[in-house]
């Protein structure tokens, strides 16, 4: 079976989706990126069942992975902010331990389609996607750009294929 046929298996169904912000400075009022991707889920007919905004602290990023993972409404965590290399992005580092199966397609296309917009500094970017939990994470910057590119180039195109994936109990 091919990916077209999984896509149609798949359906149109609503994903149940959480969001987690990463910044130490952002606030729930002027999170842009929280703005965007819920009404882009909802535009798409998905929901979004969580949202957490939180200190670039590992620690902190592994509280709220391993809570929203063992949540069974939560399908789908969407992280943005602390992939880059700076001493704070630790966003990464935690979540690309705690992966069961990783997506390397996505770091490598991100990079690849923020290179064509961006140049060689898109090389910073440590954008990673994979299983934990039954649970697909994606981890994408915090810029409100590359949240946006990430959604509608990666995410929204194949986001009920990825939830279908994931809870598939046919191997």
């Amino acid at each position: 079976m091919g990916a077209e046929d999984h896509r149609e298996k798949a359906g149109r169904g609503p994903v149940r989706a959480a969001i987690v912000t990463v910044s130490d400075s952002r606030t729930p009022e002027t999170d842009v990126n929280r703005q965007y991707l819920e009404q882009r889920l909802a535009e798409m007919g998905h929901l979004v069942v969580a949202y957490r905004l939180i200190k670039d602290e590992a620690a902190q990023v592994e509280a709220v992975l391993d809570e929203l993972a063992a949540q069974p409404t939560v399908q789908i965590v969407l992280f943005n902010g602390g992939t880059g290399i700076a001493p704070r992005d630790t966003t990464f580092d935690v979540i690309s331990r705690k992966l069961h199966k990783t997506l390397p397609g996505f770091g490598e296309i991100f990079r690849m389609l923020s290179y064509q917009e961006i140049g060689a500094a898109a090389m910073m970017s440590r954008a990673v996607a994979g299983v934990y939990q039954q649970t697909l994470i994606v981890s994408m910057p915090g810029s409100p750009h590359a949240v946006q590119l990430a959604t509608e180039r990666l995410l929204l195109p194949e986001i009920n294929h990825l939830a279908w994936e994931i809870a598939r109990k046919d191997g």
